[in-house]
């Protein structure tokens, strides 16, 4: 059957619907791509291309229907098209929306939104199982990573920054799920926490002069409750004739810093080969003359390794953990240490956790939604069973 033929078999004019209108865009959009006029465009990101021939194959479905159709929602179907064969499909309005901060997609009729720390259930929603799966691939290819059933977990960047976490079945039981945390626009300075009341003007003087001071600091929460975005605001008062080195699984900071260096790692290829993990950057940053290094998070044995740095000449060093609290911190930080092939004894690790950390910042996700520091304390020396620590400010 040819195509006119197939289109011509779909519906008659008086059965003229959107949906069924966009069905037979779909096919004849498919059938233009098949020809080889658009061969890579499902990849190579030529928007402008890709708009053209959507707008060829309405015209061509639109003269064939002889439906009537207003240029408002003509411009709706093209964009609603575009967004799902070159974009981000449903999601792609959703990632415009600057109030909205983190996209959790639990199945693909199912889609929760974040906006000021507070969890809707979105309007939004796939299609279909496919489609969601589609913009799963289309999300991380672009990325260069891969996610299927024989890799089924993947954690990948945007384009803009912004983090996704996506689990595929068999792992997720009931559907493909994505999980996107966006990256802001607009950078938060130290001022703007203060008015939105993550920290007092006095904690944050206190921190401020921590980092003149070259301090090693440890931010420490739970997800969500801002610590990267506290980590990103104190880095703009380190001395800009510092060498700084950073180093991420998903770069997220946003510092300026004139003498910078980012690093991130990698996951190992589809031969199971080429991985480069926190700690190896870790190990690696120590060879790059760096006044202060900046893990954005530690969470396995490379804990051990940026211990070491802090205690060799690389003071002033900062990094995230995620602990309920400062003592749960340390704790945490010492059971990732003992997870290294050295096996250092309980004390000895102790020690160097006693000896390289000098401030714990203790944030916190709210009920409401806010975020607050709610403890900074520091840590004197190591005593039996714990920790000498002092709260900041009380």
């Amino acid at each position: 059957m040819s195509l006119s033929e197939r289109l011509g078999a779909a519906s008659s004019p008086s059965e003229f619907s959107p949906e069924r209108m966009r069905a037979r865009i779909e096919l004849k959009l498919d059938a233009l791509l098949e020809t080889g006029r658009a061969s890579a465009l499902s990849t190579s990101g030529e928007a402008g291309r890709l708009e053209a021939l959507v707008y060829s194959a309405i015209d061509d479905v639109v003269t064939d229907l002889n439906a009537p159709i207003s240029p408002r929602d003509l411009a709706g179907l093209v964009q609603e098209i575009v967004d799902d064969r070159l974009g981000h499909g449903v999601l792609e309005n959703l990632l415009r929306d600057d109030s909205v901060t983190e996209i959790m997609v639990t199945r693909f009729d199912q889609i929760y939104l974040e906006r000021a720390g507070v969890l809707s259930l979105s309007d939004q929603r796939f299609r279909s199982e496919l489609q969601l799966r589609k913009t799963i691939e289309r999300m991380v290819g672009r990325v260069g990573r891969r996610v299927d059933e024989s890799n089924p977990l993947v954690d990948a960047r945007l384009e803009d920054g912004s983090r996704i976490n996506a689990v595929l079945p068999p792992v997720a039981l009931d559907g493909a799920t994505l999980t996107i945390r966006k990256f802001g626009r607009e950078r938060l300075d130290l001022r703007a926490l203060i008015a939105a009341q993550t920290l007092s003007q006095e904690q944050a003087d206190f921190l401020v002069g921590c980092i003149a001071d070259r301090k090693n600091v440890v931010i420490s929460g739970g997800t969500g409750s801002g610590k990267s975005t506290t980590l990103n605001a104190l880095c703009a008062f380190i001395d800009a004739g510092e060498r700084v080195v950073t180093i991420e699984d998903s770069a997220e900071l946003q510092t300026e810093h004139a003498h910078l260096v980012r690093l991130e790692t990698r996951p190992r290829n589809s031969e199971g080969v080429g991985e480069i993990t926190v700690r190896d950057l870790v190990r690696n940053s120590l060879r790059m003359r760096p006044d202060r290094i900046i893990v954005g998070e530690v969470r396995d044995e490379a804990a051990l390794d940026m211990l070491q740095a802090m205690n060799t000449g690389h003071d002033g060093s900062l990094t995230t953990v995620h602990a309920n609290s400062p003592a749960d911190a340390l704790r945490r930080i010492e059971t990732m240490c003992l997870m290294s092939e050295l096996q250092l004894p309980l004390a000895a690790i102790r020690a160097q956790i006693a000896s390289a950390i000098d401030i714990v910042v203790q944030q916190a996700r709210l009920p409401d939604g806010s975020r607050r520091i709610t403890k900074i304390v520091e840590l004197a020396e190591a005593q039996d069973g714990g920790y000498l620590l002092s709260e900041v400010g009380s």
